[in-house]
């Protein structure tokens, strides 16, 4: 398995708050690992860790055996992005939108055809490729969104909660597009809060609390209520403990 993210020992700390605290976790080529944890658990800080949009107080993040403040430049053109919100220009088509973020990148002007063999790639049909962004679905953004991050030639993908405002339809579509992705030798990070998309595609899941990944399960020797039961006790043991020191 070629390891492609890496953090060891990775810290960030914002004055007197550490937002994440000593994480070691690795992301393999053909592997989705998914991050669960309720808001200000350190899901989002490691992404912005591997993105070089953060410096870490201590330890280090890799990506694809580069150490990611060494050579930020040459680290995020091997990353791909999808944030919760995709920001796409509105007035512009699908396929507009990829050519100009692919000229962005400095490949120059993209041959229509590539392009459109994209975003029909990430299920986006030529009509829909030829819209104005103005008229599309979230679940539309995020294709186009992974549509940039193949055109880049990413090998890993980060992704923030691409999930959330998703239908149910849309997410599972999305999910299949992922699994596709790993099975063709991207790696990818996912930060969720769908317990259950988690578990469907994830070939292992980790549990942030408080900047600590306090544990990390494989999903074959789980079902969908012994996972929510692990997360949830994790979750009330931090209640627990806030309760206890007030």
């Amino acid at each position: 398995m070629t390891e492609l993210l890496r953090a060891r020992d990775l810290t960030k700390t914002f004055r007197s708050n550490t937002a994440l605290n000593a994480l070691n976790l690795s992301v393999n080529a053909k592997e989705i690992v998914c991050l669960l944890g309720a808001n200000g658990a350190g899901k989002t800080t490691t992404i912005n860790l591997f993105l070089g949009f953060l410096e870490p107080t201590s330890g280090t993040a890799m990506v694809d055996g580069i150490v990611v403040t060494d050579d930020p430049k040459t680290v995020r053109g091997k990353l791909g992005y999808v944030p919760e919100q995709v920001s796409l220009y509105p007035s512009l088509s699908g396929l507009e939108n990829l050519d100009y973020f692919v000229r962005l990148g400095g490949r120059g002007r993209g041959d229509e055809k590539y392009l459109r063999g994209l975003l029909d790639q990430v299920g986006l049909s030529q009509l829909d490729a030829d819209q104005r962004v103005r008229a599309y679905s979230k679940g539309m953004r995020q294709k186009v969104g992974l549509a940039i991050a193949l055109a880049k030639g990413a090998r890993a993908l980060l992704l923030d909660e691409p999930l959330s405002g998703l239908d149910p339809s849309a997410a599972n579509e999305f999910c299949r597009l992922l699994r596709r992705l790993a099975d063709d030798g991207a790696a990818v990070l996912m930060a969720t809060h769908d317990l259950f998309r988690a578990r469907e595609i994830a070939d292992r899941i980790g549990i942030m609390k408080s900047g600590i990944l306090v544990e990390e399960l494989s999903p074959e020797s789980l079902d969908q209520t012994a996972l929510e039961q692990i997360y949830l006790q994790h979750m009330h043991d931090d209640e627990r403990l806030s309760v206890e020191a007030h």
